[in-house]
Order: C-alpha cells, then structure tokens, then sequence
C-alpha cells in the first residue's frame, strides 16, 4: 500500500504539472466570468425581492415586484407580448436565413466567400445604422419609401411607418432581419469549412439524390455544435431585442406598440430608478430565455 502511494505521488504532480498552464490560461476568463455573469445574475435575482431606488438600502419586499409585474403592470403585458412576437418571428426567420446564406456561400472560391462573407456580416458591425432606416421609413413626402409609393401612385399621401401603430412593428422586424446575420451566420461559416469531404464522396458514389438530401443527411448530422451556438446566440438576439426599437420607432413608441421587455428593464432601471421592479422584469426574461435554450436544445438533440 506504501509503494503504491509513493508512486501515485509523482503520478500526481506530474499531472498538476501538465494541466497548470490551462488552468493559467482558464484562470483570467473564469474570473471575468464569475465578475460580470455570474454575480450580476445572483445580485439581480436577490434585489428583485426588494424595493431599490439606488440611493437608500435595498428593503424586501417579498414578492410583491412579480405580483406587480403580472397583476398591475399593463405595460410589461404588452411589452412581454411584443417580445414574444419579435422571438417568434425574427428568431427562426434569421436562424434558418443565417445557415441558407452560409451554405449558398460555401460553394464559392476562398476569395468570392470571403468577401461575401464580410459582405453579409458587415450590417452586424455597423455602429449608428439607423439614420439610413429613418430615411427609407421617414413619414414625410421625402422619405424614401413615401416618395417612391407616390411616384407610383400605390399611395396618395405620406405613410407614417414609424408613428403608425399598423406598421411599426413591421418595419422593425424588417430591420431585425436586415442585422440578423451575426455571429451566429460566422460559426455556419466556419462549421461548413471543417466538414468531413470523405463523406459526400461517398454519398455521391451511393448515389444521394440531390443536394438537399446531402444536406440533410450528411450536412446537418457533423454541424450539430455550429447549430447549437448559432441556436444559443439566436436566442440571446432575439429576446434582446429593444434599442433597435428605441432607435427606429422612440421611447416610449406610440401606445408602446413596440415596447419590449428590455425597454421596460431600461425604463424602470435608468428612468425612474426602480432597480427592484427592473430586476424582477429581468428574472422573468432570463427564465423565459433559458426555457427557450431547452426547448431548442431538445430539438436539435438528434445533431449532437
């Protein structure tokens, strides 16, 4: 028994030895983690059960903020309604749109995927976009949309795209789409150059029908992680959507015909400094994103 613990010894150490440059290297993100994710998480958790105005002491209040939230609150009704439709809508729309337009891509040369790739991905990176949106959607005769539809005689007089309750919401959702192509749309991209080659060689000689069936079969089975992280990032997207409503349509829009639940969050928390109230408004998104995560993580279980 003797030798055999002085053995495991150097056995031991050696394997601390091997694995302390990873867990140097581990070190500064589980740290940043811990900071910015994990505590921010907990302390919005434990200040939703209280009354915080960010200038006395936090006072609990029990749950009295998520029995205003579902009982008294209007608003967050409406915005948690907007919020669903813009998930709804835009999340799978762009989800499927993300890996279309990576796999037409992929069938280009090094130099034409490349450019087309930054091509696709550069509304993601642009900073102040909008300005180009509230020109085309401008509500005067000389607006771009407005004086098309004139010149054309689809209209007789200027449409307020952005103030009128009957299209606001299309014109965001339209804007949601344009921006949707991410990070998401960059893991497709990086997912279809590692696929293994071996394997449409030999659906080829099988005989597999078309391209569709090879993406189905051979495609989709090896890019089960990409579509995870593209489902994850999707997710995170579309139930975060808000500032390009402020941005597009104001704040507060026109009967809060788009308000979201992050702009209710912005609302109490840097408007009226309810802290508490804007924490609770906050658990109640993070529990309906990760009950969305489990729900796409079942489906796409059969990829990974």
């Amino acid at each position: 028994m003797e030798t055999a613990t002085i053995e495991s010894k150097p056995a031991k150490r050696g394997k601390l030895k091997k694995q302390g440059a990873s867990i140097l290297f581990l070190t500064p993100f589980t740290v940043f983690f811990l900071m910015f994710t994990i505590v921010p998480i907990l302390s919005a958790i434990v200040l939703s059960f209280t009354y915080f105005n960010m200038v006395s002491t936090p006072t609990f209040v029990g749950f009295d903020n998520y029995i205003r939230l579902f009982f008294n609150d209007d608003v967050f009704l409406i915005a948690l309604r907007n919020t669903a439709i813009f998930a709804m809508i835009t999340g799978p729309i762009s989800y499927v749109l993300s890996f279309l337009v990576a796999w037409l891509i992929n069938e280009f040369n090094r130099t034409v995927r490349t450019i087309l790739t930054l091509i696709f991905y550069l509304p993601s990176l642009a900073g102040n976009v909008y300005f180009v949106w509230t020109y085309i959607f401008s509500g005067d005769s000389y607006g771009f949309l407005n004086s098309v539809l004139l010149r054309l005689g689809v209209i007789f007089g200027p449409v307020q795209w952005l103030t009128d309750t009957k299209y606001m919401m299309a014109v965001v959702i339209v804007v949601i789409l344009w921006l949707s192509l991410g990070t998401g749309f960059l893991s497709f991209v990086a997912g279809l150059q590692s696929l293994n080659r071996e394997l449409y060689e030999s659906a080829a000689i099988d005989g597999i029908p078309n391209r569709f069936a090879e993406l189905w079969y051979i495609t989709l089975p090896q890019m089960g992680p990409q579509l995870l992280f593209g489902a994850v990032m999707q997710i995170s997207t579309s139930f975060a959507i808000g500032y390009e409503c402020m941005n597009l349509t104001g704040f507060p829009s026109t009967d809060y015909a788009t308000q979201t639940l992050v702009l209710h969050i912005l609302d109490f928390g840097q408007v009226r400094f309810e802290m508490g109230y804007a924490c609770a408004i906050a658990v109640v998104l993070f529990a309906i994103m990760l009950l969305m995560w489990k729900v796409i993580n079942k489906v796409l279980s059969k990829w990974l």
